[in-house]
């Protein structure tokens, strides 16, 4: 359809004889002209309205045009987030309430300046977004999942010295490149180094025969050196006093003297605190099963990956043992905490001497002995579902059958 000519019989310099009526309203002479599509328009309202597609893209241009010509100064900041929240308001206006809109104008500023901005700065609507946030698991797919370096390949080619100390171990092809594109990835992800110094016989430490006990604390202490690294995401160094407190409450031999007298008792054990109400979020016995499969394929490595674990498990509660010296405000709990972390370092390093003195058929044993433990586990969970769906079926045919009725 072409443009509409309306001729004046009378014309005027304010009433020329040609003029152009309104593609929009029709109603009205056209007063401007879409940059765009060229189409004719009387007002902004039918600008508005003539052209969805242009109306969007135009103001986007703006938006990115004006961005693009910004410095990162203060006043440019303050015209950025400007920009941001009125586009962001103009766009979403009818479909998103102003109380969810997401983080507060000082909460922004802080981020913008490079300040860190932790859960206690949070506005109360903020940490329930936050909170949503972590349910939903929506902060999850942010983070990079870690890697367990006992899943490696060069975990399978690990050797120590007779004494126990650490060799020099060059890293495969295939991780040194892909360590080499994320640099910042190395420490949570490369091998443990072991010992530093040769580690001295049992003889030497105890004048009797060691526990026969020793083999179901090493899983006991396996299981709570895994799930301290799965939930830290390898990076224990992050929280150290944390992660250190984290491995005392998973596990029993060195968080509480516990003195579990079988494979089977160690498991449940671990499996319960990993189900409690201050873990269970983490994904509760479908977790605990997880941990069970990295406990035996250390095992499953041998004594060299067993003792390149608890030497890093030496080196963590050395290092909540050295934060808490630094700076816990209550002396009393301070000293109570830090003789518990004492005392599981003491216990770490004679099971670390007790390992390298074992063959190396023991740990094959152990592996298939932790494995049958979590099989019967799994049978459990599997019987648990079974019995909950046939009792939400009666319930589902006992309500049809009350309707019929």
């Amino acid at each position: 359809m072409g443009d509409t000519i309306v001729t004046s019989e009378n014309p005027s310099p304010l009433n020329p004889s040609n003029r152009i009526i309104c593609r929009v309203c029709q109603k009205q002479f056209s007063e401007y002209t879409c940059p765009r599509c060229n189409s004719r328009y009387c007002s902004l309202q039918c600008y508005k309205s003539h052209s969805l597609r242009c109306t969007e893209s135009f103001m986007r241009e703006n938006v990115m045009e004006e961005l693009g010509q910004m410095q990162p100064d203060d006043e440019t900041r303050h015209k950025m987030l400007d920009i941001l929240k009125r586009f962001h308001s103009e766009e979403d206006m009818d479909s998103v309430d102003e109380d969810d809109s997401g983080l507060s104008e000082e909460t922004i500023q802080k981020i913008l300046s490079g300040s860190q901005v932790g859960f206690d700065d949070l506005s109360p609507n903020e940490k329930r977004l936050f909170q949503r946030a972590v349910a939903s698991g929506e902060l999850s797919k942010m983070i990079k999942p870690w890697d367990p370096w006992w899943l490696k390949p060069s975990a399978k080619t690990l050797s120590l010295s007779r004494e126990g100390n650490q060799l020099v171990q060059p890293l495969l092809k295939e991780e040194t490149s892909e360590d080499d594109d994320h640099p910042e990835s190395n420490q949570a992800n490369e091998i443990p180094p072991g010992p530093e110094t040769p580690l001295p016989p049992l003889s030497k430490l105890i004048s009797t025969e060691p526990s026969p006990l020793l083999t179901v604390h090493l899983v006991d202490v396996l299981y709570s050196y895994c799930f301290t690294l799965r939930i830290y995401n390898g990076d224990w160094q992050s929280d150290t006093v944390g992660s250190a407190m984290v491995l005392l409450s998973i596990s029993s031999v060195l968080g509480q003297a516990g003195q579990p007298e079988t494979v089977s008792e160690a498991v449940s054990h671990c499996l319960e605190q990993t189900c409690s109400p201050a873990y269970r979020h983490l994904g509760g016995l479908q977790f605990g099963l997880r941990l069970l499969d990295d406990v035996i394929s250390l095992l499953s490595l041998g004594r060299p990956a067993l003792v390149c674990a608890l030497c890093d498990l030496q080196r963590l509660i050395r290092a909540g043992e050295r934060e808490l010296k630094l700076g816990m405000p209550r002396k009393s709990k301070r000293a109570e905490t830090r003789s518990r972390l004492k005392h599981a370092e003491r216990k770490i390093y004679f099971i670390m001497c007790w390992v390298h003195e074992q063959p190396d058929e023991a740990w094959s044993s152990l592996a298939a002995i932790v494995k049958a433990e979590q099989s019967s586990a799994m049978d459990i969970v599997l019987a648990q579902r079974s019995v909950k769906m046939e009792d939400e079926s009666k319930s589902r045919g006992k309500v049809l059958i009350e309707e019929v009725q």
